[in-house]
């Protein structure tokens, strides 16, 4: 990567390098296991610059997202997450039964079926045709297709303008940031709201969580960062909250430029934040590095360690994280057997690069390890609930994010 996709500078600087991985979604049906597998770099750099972290654009988002893997509604918490967003939001913006509410990405219709309940017009653009499908299915209006200023300015010439503009956890995905914005500018109202969720790369340094790091996720914002990508395409940022979603997210509230006013005190509080964080200069990033390694000798080392002890570990998960987390360190069924997951969608497939096996969740009752490896860490309050049947026979989780950690399950 020569050149920053966002200002276009030439100022790019190494943060991380993580080998090279397939990507993260591609899930391996049994008969693909003898087959050549695409691998491409996963090198995280920064602009200097304009300051946001970007990895090259290896892989199109049509490649990715026509047939997609993930789907929102098996997560509980998500769900929940979701649903308190949109009552807030209607609470927040005054929005009755006659606003329309936008969701870009809307994958099975997780968020806008809340749209829904509350009487509200809404519709869905997601590119996937199979997780659109199933929103159509819940009952949700859903448009395949990708977002651009051209679908933007379409979707307002043929349903009008929509009162909020909701984005969440894509606005890292598209590596076309200005034109992703300017579609975002089309499809509000010139006095609406776009709402946006994104992990925050401030907590992605500070927690270690390099597994959300992705050919995906083609950038990772600061909100200083963020606002700058938003003033690209015609909006300005006008408020932020600070969210735990994914390990820690940034919700940022923003405006059409005309419209927008001053930002709240919340922007120049997280922005002091990044600042004195040093994710301004260099000095931010300089040690994530060696972090990001000592994180692969540990789980290795534990690991490799009750294999020799003849003690069982096997995953709980499949998530894309989960996916950078096993091929960067190298973990194949000899160390983890199998994983499971709530998808159906995935069971009976295989993770991408290092082949292991995806079962149903009840393999684990059945099986009874004596650790339950959890990839999707960000999920871990959920998750110690869901599964503390493991204490039953005396079996513990591992959680090898931030550092790894090995907890007793609550009875």
């Amino acid at each position: 990567m020569t050149r920053c996709r966002l200002c276009g500078s030439e100022a790019m600087t190494s943060v991380v390098d993580l080998g090279a991985t397939p990507p993260c979604e591609s899930f391996l049906a049994a008969d693909q296991l003898d087959k050549p597998e695409p691998a491409y770099p996963l090198h995280l750099r920064v602009c200097t610059d304009c300051w946001l972290a970007q990895i090259p654009p290896l892989i199109t988002p049509e490649e990715t997202f026509s047939e997609y893997a993930y789907f929102s509604s098996y997560s509980t918490s998500w769900v929940e997450h979701a649903r308190t967003f949109v009552a807030d939001a209607a609470a927040r913006l005054g929005l009755g039964t006659g606003a329309f509410v936008v969701e870009v990405a809307s994958n099975d219709g997780y968020l806008l079926k809340h749209v829904v309940d509350r009487g509200m017009r809404c519709l869905g653009i997601e590119p996937s045709v199979n997780v659109g499908a199933a929103a159509r299915d819940a009952g949700v209006p859903t448009l395949t297709e990708f977002l651009s200023p051209e679908t933007g300015s379409a979707v307002r010439a043929e349903h009008g303008p929509a009162n909020l503009v909701v984005a969440n956890n894509v606005y890292a995905h598209i590596p076309d940031v200005v034109g992703f914005t300017e579609g975002l500018r089309a499809l509000v109202a010139d006095d609406g709201w776009v709402s946006i969720e994104v992990q925050h790369l401030l907590t992605l340094i500070e927690e270690n969580q390099y597994d959300t790091i992705y050919h995906e996720h083609f950038q990772y914002y600061t909100v200083a960062s963020a606002s700058r990508a938003l003033a690209s395409g015609g909006l300005a940022l006008v408020d932020v909250e600070l969210l735990p979603t994914h390990g820690g997210s940034i919700r940022l509230w923003a405006r059409p430029t005309e419209v927008a006013g001053e930002p709240t005190r919340n922007v120049s509080d997280v922005l002091a934040r990044e600042k004195a964080a040093g994710l301004q200069e260099l000095s931010g990033y300089t040690e994530f590095s060696a972090r990001v390694a000592k994180v692969r000798r540990d789980l290795l080392k534990f690991l490799i360690t009750a294999a020799e002890r003849g003690e069982t570990v096997v995953g709980y998960g499949a998530p894309g994280k989960g996916n950078t987390l096993l091929n960067h360190c190298g973990i194949r069924p000899d160390l983890l057997p199998y994983t499971v997951d709530r998808n159906p969608y995935k069971h009976g497939r295989f993770t991408p690069g290092t082949r292991i096996p995806i079962l149903p969740p009840e393999r684990i009752a059945a099986d009874k390890p004596d650790y339950v490896l959890v990839l999707p860490w960000n999920l871990r309050a959920e998750l110690v609930e869901q599964l503390s049947f493991v204490h039953d026979w005396g079996g513990r989780l591992v959680f090898p994010i931030p550092e790894l950690s090995i907890a007793e399950v609550a009875s």
